[in-house]
């Protein structure tokens, strides 16, 4: 088997852990003489789909080009154009009404945020050049309006009004600081693009002393502002190359605002958020080398956001640990938190220590419960639900409130919608949100009177409710690494054949079964390792152990973010075999869903990891032509989800 793996593949992992940290891992197919590994690694050279064996058995490309073709005829007419999550409705887009439950409205002020926050980014970039200028506030709200547009974050418009005015009020600011530096513009600063259509540069509409008016004006500008004129002038291939860039740089703004309310911050991360929004506003962004060239520099970028958000969790919380997570309920009032925030979670248990109140994790804040310094409180009682898709049954069932800090969450019942408050960027209609004080302060006061309020677990409850096995947790890069002697001795006596990476998002699609069906045809001489809420599929079975070892066959690595962790782990073992991170009897079959996914893919791809597969579906944003490109570059291949024994089968094989 290794020796089927460990083949030369001409990429190189380097890497170096020192003092508990990761070195800045290069990839270097290809070098400048001063030694920098050049972002603009491939030329654009499309392969037609006809010729590209793999991608041609497992996508029709005349028949996807035509349902796009037809989608972007149909944005003359209708309402909306969304395609940025993995749903979207019929593989194409949502132009009627989300499938996540956006309104045309909603979407339409999003796009105006966006829109907006590039000319914001655009000053910030010349601001930061020409004057050295850097604003604090700016880069705080630049990377949470944008986190705020990431699927299944905000559903209330009145929050996008406030989050657009706060963007030309700093706009504002930011312009005096640049006039007193006695700095000019140059004109091209704000040089209207075709791809604009109607509208002006970002930069310049920010700029205008107009007053915007209500909601129903901004919505109006802000139907201007969408994908279809970008597809009209770009084409659909070039407009959903900038798409591909603009959702990795939501996915990792969102890592980024995570770390920052642990108090870390990076002034790199910043800097390459606003230039890369900068150049979404530039002649530049109209070729398509150029575009790939920063995708994959959000791919770097991110690395490094993830890294600092491991070392924000790790730093303040102690490095994870194995433990075991109860998923029954005990007597008392209860909150269940839902989201990524772990920040947040701590709060609140600082807030309700003492007051006889269990707390529950909810979807993603599940490995909160491996951190030191989280589970020492005894009143984080347990883990609730499955994945988010489930949370209309699931909320609707508990007997407490509802604390919602990041994505996901959906319209709520009317069963529980006095129960579900907002936290941070997040935001539903109607529903309580809760905001911090100038100090970053929050007050989880309403959330905690209105779970003391609510009946809670009975006795009764928990007798009759049916009991659930325990499920493990904290198995980070620092768990994993210490038991990296086992695992090598594994690999070398033919005991440990492959590990599988399956990570990602889950969602509601029958497709998605292919992921549960996939464990089945694992051998037993495998190990597999979750991340993100993927793990839903699987997190309650009984994998047992590695033969001959006490090592568990599934190790949960955490949140998606930790695919950082899972890059380190893989590093270190190709760092022990002398190969690289593409030899090692590794496969990864990656489910997304939104647009933190995106991020990780986009890292996975800076760093030439190679052969992953990516399901259910294929990007709706990403032509059959630019596909095609991810194929011949990085054997990017479609999860086969009608036959998962027959990828298995592949991926045993290290194809």
């Amino acid at each position: 088997m290794l020796s089927r793996c460990f083949s030369s593949v001409g990429i190189r992992l380097a890497s170096r852990i020192s003092g508990g940290s990761l070195s800045w891992l290069r990839v270097a197919p290809a070098t400048h003489q001063d030694g920098r590994t050049p972002l603009r690694i491939f030329a654009y050279h499309p392969t037609p789909l006809a010729e590209s064996n793999t991608f041609h058995q497992v996508r029709d490309m005349a028949s996807i080009k035509a349902r796009m073709e037809a989608a972007n005829q149909a944005l003359k007419e209708d309402k909306m154009m969304c395609y940025q999550c993995e749903q979207t409705k019929g593989g194409t887009g949502c132009t009627e009404i989300g499938v996540c439950g956006k309104t045309p409205e909603v979407a339409a002020l999003q796009d105006l945020l966006i829109y907006t926050v590039k000319g914001l980014a655009s000053l910030a970039h010349h601001a930061r050049m020409a004057a050295g200028i850097e604003d604090q506030e700016v880069n705080t709200f630049v990377n949470g309006a944008i986190f705020s547009t990431l699927t299944n974050v905000n559903f209330a418009d009145d929050r996008f009004v406030e989050f657009v005015n706060d963007s030309r009020r700093l706009h504002a600011k930011l312009s005096a600081k640049l006039a007193a530096a006695g700095v000019s513009l140059p004109a091209s600063a704000s040089e209207s693009q075709p791809w604009f259509g109607s509208m002006p540069h970002p930069l310049a509409w920010n700029s205008q002393a107009a007053a915007l008016g209500g909601v129903g004006d901004m919505i109006e500008i802000g139907m201007q502002t969408g994908i279809a004129a970008r597809q009209e002038v770009l084409g659909e291939t070039l407009a959903g190359l900038q798409e591909l860039l603009t959702y990795g740089l939501k996915g990792l703004a969102a890592y980024a605002h995570h770390a920052e309310a642990l108090g870390h911050t990076d002034a790199k991360v910043y800097a390459d958020v606003q230039e890369s929004l900068h150049f979404l506003c530039s002649p530049a962004a109209a070729d398509l080398g150029a575009v790939l060239d920063h995708c994959f520099k959000a791919g770097a970028t991110n690395f490094r956001v993830m890294e600092m958000l491991s070392v924000a969790h790790t730093s303040t919380f102690g490095h994870p640990v194995p433990t075991p997570v109860s998923l029954n309920p005990v007597p008392g009032k209860a909150i269940l938190i839902t989201g990524h925030d772990m920040h947040d979670l701590h709060l609140l248990l600082e807030q309700t220590a003492g007051t006889g109140i269990n707390v529950y994790t909810h979807g993603e804040m599940l490995p909160a419960h491996g951190y030191p310094g989280l589970k020492k409180y005894p009143h984080l009682v347990g883990h609730y639900g499955g994945a988010w898709y489930r949370q209309k049954v699931d909320f609707a069932s508990f007997p407490g409130s509802i604390a919602v800090t990041t994505n996901c969450v959906l319209d709520p019942l009317t069963a529980y919608k006095n129960n579900i408050f907002t936290i941070n960027e997040t935001g539903l209609s109607g529903i309580t949100h809760i905001k911090a004080d100038a100090s970053g302060h929050k007050d989880f006061g309403p959330i905690i009177r209105r779970a003391l309020e609510l009946p809670g677990y009975t006795a009764e409850d928990v007798q009759r409710l049916p009991k659930k096995k325990d499920v493990t947790v904290g198995f980070g890069h620092n768990a994993v690494l210490s038991v990296a002697p086992q695992v090598i001795d594994a690999i070398q006596s033919g005991r440990l054949e492959h590990i599988f990476l399956v990570g990602g998002c889950d969602g509601s699609e029958p497709q998605r079964k292919y992921y549960s069906k996939l464990y089945q045809y694992m051998p037993s001489n495998t190990m597999v390792l979750t991340l993100g809420c993927g793990k839903f599929r699987i997190f309650d079975q009984d994998f047992g152990n590695l033969p001959g070892t006490n090592i568990p066959r599934l190790l949960d690595m955490g949140q998606c973010n930790d695919a950082y962790s899972a890059l380190v782990v893989a590093t270190e073992l190709a760092k022990v075999f002398k190969t690289d991170v593409n030899s090692l009897p590794l496969s990864l079959d990656l489910s997304w869903f939104e647009q933190k996914a995106v991020a990780v893919l986009l890292t996975l791809l800076h760093l030439g990891v190679r052969n992953i597969r990516l399901g259910p579906r294929l990007p709706a944003f990403l032509t059959p032509e630019a596909v095609g490109v991810l194929v011949d570059k990085f054997n990017l291949i479609p999860a086969n989800v009608a036959d998962p024994a027959a990828d298995m089968k592949m991926m045993m094989q290290c194809k």
